[in-house]
C-alpha cells in the first residue's frame, strides 16, 4: 500500500515528516520501552534531521538511532552519513539518544568488519519504530544499487547488514538488508524534486527489480508513506 503526501516546500515536508516519526518513537517507547529508528544520508534529509532532533517531548535516552546504509568511510569523512546525523540530528534534546554506526573500521567492509557491525546491531529491538528511506535518480534506495555485487543478498537475506559494491555507489558500502528494514512500524520514503517524482512513477510501473531496486520496497507489501515536495 502506497500513500503519497505532497507538501508545498522542503521546510514544511521536514516538519511534517519529523512529527510523523516522533509519533512513532513515542508510541514505541510507550509499548516497548525503547524506540529504534533507521535513517538515510545524502543531501535530502538535513532539514528533517534538524526538525526531529529539536523535538522536546521525546525521552531521547530511550531512543536508538542508526543508519539505513553507510559508505565505508570514517565518521570524520565529509561523505559519512554518520557525520551528517551527528551534526544535524543528535544535538540539543536528541543528544542523549544512542547512535549505532554501521562503519566499524578498516579500509574495506570485509567479513570480520561486517560481523562486528552485526554484533552491535543485535542489540536493536526486533522492530524499528520508523525507517526513513531516500531514493536516487537511478532507482536505488538504501545501498540497493543497480549492478550491486550482492544486490540479491541485500534484498533477501535476514542480515541485518551486508556489504555491497556497485558502479554507481562510489565507495564500498554497508547496508541493512530489505527484510530487516521491513521490520518497521512505519516505513517512509522521503523524496524531493520533479525528477524524483518521475523516477518513482517509473518504478511503480512494470519492470525488473534489478533495474530499479526501489521496486523491491514498493512491491514488498509493507505500507510505504511517500513524503514529496517540488
Amino acid at each position: 500500500m502506497l500513500e503519497r503526501r505532497t507538501f508545498a516546500d522542503k521546510p514544511t515536508l521536514a516538519k511534517e515528516l519529523a512529527e510523523a516519526v516522533a509519533d512513532r518513537i513515542r508510541a514505541a517507547i510507550e509499548t516497548r520501552g525503547v524506540a529504534a529508528i533507521a535513517v538515510s544520508g545524502g543531501s535530502t534529509p538535513g532539514r528533517f534531521f534538524q526538525a526531529l532532533g529539536k523535538t522536546k517531548d521525546i525521552d531521547w535516552s530511550k531512543v536508538i538511532v542508526t543508519l539505513v546504509d553507510e559508505r565505508w568511510v570514517d565518521e570524520t569523512n565529509d561523505r559519512s552519513n554518520a557525520l551528517l546525523v551527528n551534526e544535524r540530528m543528535l544535538q540539543g534534546p536528541a543528544a542523549t539518544a544512542r547512535f549505532f554506526p554501521l562503519y566499524s573500521g578498516g579500509n574495506e567492509p570485509d567479513a570480520a568488519h561486517i560481523a562486528k557491525t552485526n554484533s552491535l546491531l543485535a542489540q536493536l529491538p526486533e522492530q524499528f519504530a520508523a525507517v526513513v528511506l531516500g531514493m536516487g535518480s537511478d532507482g536505488h534506495t538504501a545501498s540497493f544499487f543497480p549492478g550491486g555485487d550482492t544486490l540479491d543478498q541485500a534484498l533477501s537475506d535476514a542480515g541485518p547488514t551486508v556489504s555491497i559494491r556497485a558502479p554507481g555507489a562510489g565507495e564500498p558500502r554497508i547496508t541493512f538488508t530489505l527484510p530487516r528494514l521491513l521490520q518497521a512500524d512505519g516505513l517512509y520514503l522521503h523524496i524531493e524534486g520533479e525528477e524524483k517524482a518521475a523516477v518513482l512513477d517509473t518504478a511503480l510501473g512494470e519492470g525488473p527489480v534489478a533495474d530499479m531496486p526501489i521496486r523491491a520496497v514498493l512491491r514488498s507489501g509493507h505500507a510505504v508513506n511517500v513524503y514529496w515536495c517540488p
